[in-house]
């Protein structure tokens, strides 16, 4: 069993992406340039604008966080995100879900220019995924697949099960894994038999905030595991979906929680912005 490790990965893809930068800056006097929407107190979301904060500045981005209550009204952050996408000093765009129920989260996304749209989440971005063309790519799934790439774990024509279905994480995970030639099985709540997938799939990836979902009869021997979950316990403690303990050593392969692929959601954010001030250098 490997332990994929999520956390050393980011921090080389931050250095290159910082060597990157000041490259840009010396050819073009381009400073990349992400903004963050972040409305309402949930404490998971400022802590992980305030983890995107410090890598923009690790990295010699300049960055701007908007500060909204959560009884701010759509049109104001409408007209935020316009002014953004109006601003040649803003690359990238990110609203920090999840919005308050009073917001059309799809709404606000589609504002977002998609030459911006650094999450991925726009429609655009979205089809152009689908169909295999260029395009922003949500950076959790971009990050799981520069795991595969940095550790060398084969693609094309395995079977791989996809828990979860969300359109951050699932859905996309699946479009990139299918342009990979994998073949694709994606579950969701409404799966009957969970394990009748997971067990014979050569990799699982689960990601829907069920601590322990995954156990080791769940599993293979010798599949590959990413564990995207992250779900703070009772007693303090960040676990994953997978039971960890139990299933490790039933893999080849297996992501921990925390330092798996958390580091590496950041570490594609940058990237993505980065490809956005390259492209605003070429215009």
């Amino acid at each position: 069993m490997q332990l994929i490790d999520g956390k050393t990965l980011a921090a080389k893809i931050r250095s290159q992406v910082k060597e990157e930068v000041e490259r840009l800056n010396d050819e073009s006097e381009i400073v990349p340039g992400l903004a963050v929407i972040l409305v309402g107190d949930d404490p998971a979301s400022h802590a992980y604008v305030k983890m995107k904060a410090k890598a923009c500045k690790e990295v010699g981005f300049y960055s701007i966080v908007h500060e909204m209550p959560d009884t701010i009204s759509q049109e104001e952050i409408v007209a935020t995100i316009e002014m953004m996408n109006a601003n040649p000093r803003i690359d990238g765009i990110l609203v920090q879900l999840p919005l308050p129920p009073h917001i059309d989260t799809e709404r606000i996304l589609e504002v977002i220019d998609p030459a911006k749209d650094v999450d991925g989440f726009h429609p655009y971005n979205v089809g152009r995924l689908v169909t295999k063309l260029p395009g922003f790519v949500p950076c959790t799934p971009l990050g799981v697949m520069k795991m595969f790439e940095e550790y060398g774990i084969q693609l094309q024509g395995k079977d791989v099960c996809v828990v979860g279905a969300s359109n951050i994480v699932g859905k996309p995970m699946a479009a990139l894994l299918l342009n990979a030639d994998a073949t694709v099985t994606v579950t969701h709540i409404y799966t009957r038999d969970l394990a009748a997938h997971t067990s014979t799939a050569d990799i699982i990836i689960v990601g829907v905030g069920v601590p322990g979902l995954i156990k080791a009869e769940m599993v293979k021997e010798g599949a590959v595991v990413i564990d995207i979950g992250i779900n703070r316990l009772e007693d303090g403690r960040l676990v994953g979906d997978v039971d960890f303990d139990a299933v490790a050593p039933k893999c080849s392969y297996i992501t921990p929680v925390p330092g798996g692929v958390g580091p590496m959601t950041i570490a594609m954010l940058l990237s993505n912005t980065l490809q956005a001030a390259k492209a605003r250098a070429a215009r």
